[in-house]
């Protein structure tokens, strides 16, 4: 039986104390053929040894440091599967995470990206007084990450590629265009990605993100009101 193959981007900087569990959670997938490509944003740890020390099924590629966006953007241009999943090289997969959610697209044809839930966790290396610091959720959360997608690589483009002029939101702006493209989403009640909580997070470390949301949302208001005027020229011209 022929399946579809799944392209797992996993965009790294510095990552050498988690990145070996993340690809070891892609590694133990349920759902085959996969692909992954690791793209490495300028890193001058250990991250590239570990990478590379996978071997053939981990594909390597590095880069001056552009942001996690330009890593994401480099391996969807490398990527070769009709469909596209992203891993922060923080973040863990469940086993079945993917094996779910191409059932989904079995079951819905015509849905475009899905989600699933995630349970957040503090890293194990923290200390009680950083844990008490960094707010840890213990029920299951809706996966609006990039970590807890699976989408349609058609559909992706439809969307377009990741803006790197954005510090930390370039995944929020990328929701937004897709929500106004009015993509068919799902999300499904599984639990497909431990989200790792730790002093390293960039909510933690930037405070530039506040900011950069309210530019995004405003953008995305100028977008339709332009589409609205546009449209409703059109509508005049018709009549």
């Amino acid at each position: 039986m022929n399946r579809p193959t799944v392209s797992v981007i996993i965009p790294i900087y510095n990552g050498e104390r988690y990145l070996a569990e993340a690809i070891e959670s892609v590694l133990a997938q349920t759902y085959r053929p996969i692909e992954i490509i690791v793209v490495d944003d300028g890193s001058t740890d250990s991250s590239a040894h570990i990478a590379k020390g996978y071997g053939s099924p981990v594909q390597y590629f590095s880069q001056s440091n552009g942001g996690t966006g330009a890593a994401r953007n480099r391996g969807v241009g490398l990527a070769v599967g009709s469909f596209l999943a992203f891993l922060d090289q923080d973040d863990l997969w469940v086993a079945d995470k993917l094996t779910v959610q191409m059932e989904a697209f079995s079951t819905v044809p015509e849905l475009d990206l899905v989600f699933g839930h995630i349970k957040q966790f503090h890293s194990p290396e923290l200390d009680e007084r950083v844990k008490q610091r960094i707010y840890c959720p213990t029920e299951l959360m809706p996966g609006y990450s990039p970590s807890a997608m699976l989408i349609k690589r058609d559909a992706f483009l439809r969307v377009g590629l990741f803006d790197t002029k954005w510090q930390v939101g370039e995944w929020v702006d990328w929701c937004v265009r897709a929500a106004e493209l009015e993509l068919k989403a799902m999300i499904l009640p599984d639990l497909v990605t431990w989200r790792r909580l730790h002093e390293g997070n960039k909510g933690v470390l930037q405070r530039t993100a506040i900011t950069e949301y309210v530019w995004i949302l405003k953008a995305s208001l100028d977008r339709r009101r332009t589409k609205g005027s546009i449209d409703a020229n059109n509508y005049r011209h018709k009549g």
